[in-house]
């Protein structure tokens, strides 16, 4: 081999290299961090912040944050998705191919006695850029879906700490409301006694207090699957105990403009953007597609010295080719096929959206109304119905006492007072399960 084809051949090994390290330039926003929940078994992570007696509903949205598994899951998918921008902006790889001659070709320089063939292939113009694109849409959308996964494994601790608020207190008011009715059936039976009060009122109180009793155990029971439910969104033992949280107290949302921050912050309707974008790339990729890709080579034939002792020109010469070629795009139906594919898929990329939009307004509207209900009520019945109960139950306890007042009324003020406490709190859980929803379709948390 001399040392013109030897230097041919190292740049061509050099002009694959450095056009092969072009392809793949395009880089990923930065490295890629360690993978959370690396291993087969997922487990709670070190580090994760303590929750106590002070923690807030944030703490817990924060806790899960770190270690809910499923949001773990969207996250490694999402950068799964993101490895796949390098692998279609990469040229094809370069193809090396060994030929030895089992009968050798003779030739008037010397016999031909192996080749050895260096040859890559080029895309068309522009395919590696809208392949890139639409990969790079593709991964966008697997953040939006990251995103998905974000907000409702922070709506399902939001409902499950709300609503564990909830059976806290309404098994403590229940309690209250148990010991009231101790109280009362005190009164009744001193009023038996003085002849002033039928026996009949004691056992009607009797009656209350059991069906309280019944009401406490039922709200207590309930309690383990909701804290379950809890400990299951925040990736932790199902037995694991929850800390009573004595206040509820969530941020607001301005629903004047829900509808703006739907359109805008939704990451189920920012998903579908983005495959919409994605396919439009490749509806311009299957238009690259009738245009051919090029291919762009060089062998070396080794050849030995001539026999029988002429020496003719180019005696032992080593032959250099080079080699360009392309292939035929010329079975129209499989590339207008391809071609219609591309543009239905984006049609129905569209008209998802659009009946996604659809629904989500109409959810939005409904959720909206429910949280607007659940701070009407709170207010309702903190400043007006409850501080009337409490009066009517204390002016109606008194009555009884003086022998002016029936004792039904007494019971059914014990009853209103217990509904309108009980209401107070359901309204404001209610009210923060709401707004978690409100945060999941806006995409926004409230302030």
């Amino acid at each position: 081999m001399n040392r013109a084809t030897i230097f041919s051949l190292v740049c061509a090994l050099a002009l694959l290299g450095v056009v092969g390290c072009a392809g793949s330039a395009r880089q990923l926003d930065g490295p890629v961090t360690e993978d959370l929940f690396a291993d087969d078994t997922p487990a709670p992570r070190a580090g994760l912040p303590k929750l106590t007696a002070e923690s807030t509903l944030d703490d817990y949205v924060q806790y899960a944050a770190l270690n809910n598994p499923a949001l773990a899951a969207a996250f490694n998918r999402w950068k799964a998705d993101l490895q796949q921008i390098p692998q279609v902006t990469a040229l094809p790889d370069p193809r090396f191919t060994y030929q030895y001659y089992i009968q050798r070709v003779e030739t008037r320089t010397g016999s031909q006695r192996q080749m050895l063939s260096l040859s890559q292939t080029f895309p068309w113009f522009g395919k590696l850029e809208l392949r890139s694109r639409a990969a790079e849409q593709e991964a966008n959308a697997a953040y939006q879906r990251f995103r998905q996964a974000e907000l409702k494994a922070f709506q399902q601790v939001k409902n499950a700490y709300s609503e564990y608020y909830y059976l806290a207190k309404a098994v403590g008011i229940t309690k209250q409301n148990a010991k009231l009715l101790k109280h009362i059936e005190s009164i009744a039976r001193i009023r038996y006694k003085t002849a002033a009060a039928s026996h009949p009122d004691v056992v009607r109180v009797q009656i209350e207090m059991a069906k309280l009793t019944d009401q406490i155990a039922t709200l207590q029971q309930l309690q383990a699957p909701t804290a379950a439910r809890l400990n299951a969104t925040l990736n932790r033992p199902l037995d694991t105990p929850v800390i009573t949280p004595n206040e509820l107290t969530g941020g607001a949302i301005d629903l004047s403009s829900l509808d703006e921050l739907l359109e805008k912050n939704n990451p189920e309707l920012a998903e579908l953007d983005r495959q919409i974008a994605a396919e439009k790339s490749k509806i311009e990729l299957a238009r690259k597609n009738y245009y051919p890709d090029v291919t762009l080579g060089m062998s070396y034939i080794d050849t030995a010295s001539s026999t029988g002792g002429r020496s003719p020109n180019g005696d032992g010469d080593d032959p250099v080719i080079a080699m360009v070629s392309i292939n035929l795009p010329i079975w129209r139906e499989k590339l207008d096929a391809g071609l219609r594919q591309a543009k239905f898929r984006r049609s129905a990329a569209v008209q998802s959206r659009a009946a996604r939009l659809n629904s989500l307004r109409a959810d939005l509207k409904l959720v909206a109304y429910r949280y607007s209900d659940a701070e009407r009520k709170i207010a309702l019945y903190r400043d007006t119905l409850l501080p009337k109960a409490r009066q009517a139950m204390s002016a109606t306890e008194a009555a009884y006492r003086n022998g002016t007042g029936g004792f039904l009324d007494l019971i059914d003020a014990q009853r209103v007072l217990l509904e309108f406490e009980m209401n107070l709190h359901r309204g404001i859980a209610d009210r923060v399960q709401r707004l978690a929803e409100l945060e999941r379709l806006t995409g926004v948390k409230g302030g």
